[in-house]
């Protein structure tokens, strides 16, 4: 979905990470992270979050603080279900790479090679658009007003006159009805004769020339990969990573989660959105817990260790391979947290050579982040909209605290 502000600074491998019987150090600092973080819950301004720490050998805590359901009162833990925004995206590049292994297509193929329609940037229709350039946000489409205003959709038709009247700007919520595919949605937006399409879906710079982070290029990589495979984006994800990383609690609908443990997003602390889908699911849909996402970031960083059990060593290379230069830039983001400093295949970098994604939809904000010195991870996530200030306090001390006790964890787990 569109970025929303991100806060201030801003053993056993195989399919997933091990177990260990946990010393009495490794359990005293546990129980201070979850009582310092506690604390913060019991303060901030938004009604939960959860969390997960990993190393490339194992999860290193995870938990879940707050509430989910303020009516019910139910509990957020490291198994409630939330839709993660943006960090998505990082599926499609492992996606991507594990059609490539296949044979399925290339990164640098052209668009149109598998595609029913043509895409053509209208300013430069000599230069094709390829696979690379929409994993490396630099395709030259632009997401315009007309993908925010339809892409987010209710999930049933209770109360639409009250929820078609919140303010999401620049989004805005559509009915169940407006539902459909992801090849008819990018066809209305992306083909010369579709029935949203205008010029201003493409930048007037070359493919592969600009980074525009872009949401629609990345629906539009998943497409792509369909066409190739013959496969459905979320069948292919959960067969080649869901699924071998036990991810159990995943998945890319409502009926394909324990819909009980989904939590509600929230305005604020006392106000819920009504449940909500995205149409272009593949840039910001999956819908998954802090306890599966530990074994992502695991995943991830044997990866980047070259052991990773999803790609093969020279595909984990390329997912990390820092594709851009200082050309592909107009405004270089250069905060040490930035994840748009460079561009991997759908992963970004800050300008310290660390990697993550950030997320923003109504209602929540995520992220991960990798320090690739001490090769571990952190993943966050909210409930709640951000208010400022205050909210980015909030969300710094419990970065501060991440920061803190991953690497405290990370050091105590390799004397255990």
């Amino acid at each position: 979905m569109n970025r929303l502000l991100i806060f201030g600074l801003i053993i056993v491998f195989n399919v997933s990470c091990s177990s260990y019987k946990y010393s009495d150090e490794v359990l005293q600092a546990k129980k201070e992270l979850t009582l310092k973080l506690s604390e913060i819950s019991s303060q901030s301004d938004f009604n939960g979050f959860g969390l997960a720490l990993a190393n490339e050998n194992e999860v290193l805590y995870q938990n879940g603080f707050g509430i989910s359901n303020i009516e019910t009162h139910q509990k957020y833990d490291e198994n409630t279900v939330q839709n993660i925004a943006s960090v998505s995206k990082t599926f499609i590049g492992i996606s991507l790479l594990k059609a490539q292994e296949q044979g399925k297509l290339n990164l640098d193929d052209p668009v149109n090679k598998y595609l029913t329609f043509k895409v053509v940037n209208p300013y430069h229709s000599e230069i094709p658009i390829t696979i690379r350039h929409l994993a490396t946000h630099t395709s030259s489409i632009n997401d315009t007003e007309q993908y925010l205003t339809r892409t987010i959709v209710l999930k049933d038709t209770t109360n639409l006159v009250h929820n078609f009247a919140i303010d999401i700007s620049p989004t805005k919520f559509n009915p169940p009805s407006a539902k459909m595919g992801i090849e008819e949605f990018l066809k209305n937006m992306l083909y010369e004769k579709g029935k949203w399409y205008n010029q201003d879906i493409f930048l007037d710079k070359k493919p592969g020339e600009l980074y525009n982070y872009s949401n629609v290029g990345a629906t539009l990589a998943a497409l792509v990969l369909e066409k190739a495979t013959g496969v459905s984006y979320d069948a292919f994800t959960t067969k080649y990573i869901l699924k071998p990383l036990k991810m159990n609690n995943s998945g890319w609908n409502f009926s394909s989660i324990d819909f009980s443990k989904y939590t509600n997003t929230f305005q604020n602390k006392t106000v819920a959105y009504p449940y909500y889908s995205l149409i272009t699911y593949p840039d910001g849909g999956l819908l998954t817990t802090s306890a599966d996402m530990g074994k992502f970031i695991c995943e991830l960083l044997k990866g980047y260790s070259g052991r990773g059990t999803l790609l093969s060593k020279e595909s984990y290379k390329e997912y990390f391979r820092q594709q851009l230069t200082a050309e592909n830039f107009t405004d270089r983001a250069t905060s040490e947290y930035s994840d748009e400093y460079n561009m991997g295949i759908t992963i970004g970098f800050g300008s310290t050579g660390n990697f993550g994604h950030y997320g923003g939809d109504p209602g929540l904000f995520s992220m991960i982040y990798f320090d690739k010195e001490t090769k571990t991870g952190r993943y966050f996530i909210t409930n709640t909209d951000g208010n400022g200030e205050t909210t980015a306090k909030y969300q710094k001390q419990i970065m501060d605290l991440l920061n803190e006790y991953t690497l405290k964890l990370n050091e105590l787990s390799k004397k255990n």
